[in-house]
């Protein structure tokens, strides 16, 4: 499973190259908004957004048919930015479904900087670890 093409074809909203990627019984669910997609709906979601988006991939995990990545997903201005899990499940090198997690990101909550506990991972200009 090429992960990276299908990210870029999503990333790209490019519907075309995005159905080549999925079984045609797929589906896909974003616990985080209680939603659950065909393909073709995901595709829509995906490549009708009303605005561009941009990013890469953070981390990919394997195990067997089972594929988790981490992609930090954000606006090609920087103006949203967001961090997806997304648990690949696979069958005959295609996707079979997709389990995604969503997060905002931003600045910690008031009462842990009031605590003055923690620190970042990494700059606000992008620098890794």
């Amino acid at each position: 499973m090429n992960l990276e093409a299908y990210w870029k074809a999503a990333l790209q909203q490019d519907a075309d190259a995005m159905r080549t990627f999925f079984h045609e019984d797929a589906f896909i669910n974003w616990h985080n908004t209680n939603e659950h997609f065909t393909v073709e709906e995901f595709i829509r979601a995906n490549c009708e957004y009303p605005g561009a988006w941009d990013g890469q991939i953070e981390r990919i995990e394997q195990t067997d048919n089972l594929y988790i990545t981490v992609t930090h997903v954000f606006t090609p201005d920087k103006t949203a930015s967001f961090h997806v899990t997304s648990f690949i499940q696979c069958k005959a090198g295609k996707i079979a479904s997709i389990d995604e997690y969503w997060g905002d990101d931003g600045a910690a909550p008031q009462w842990r900087l009031d605590k003055k506990i923690g620190r970042p991972i990494c700059s606000l200009e992008g620098d890794d670890k």
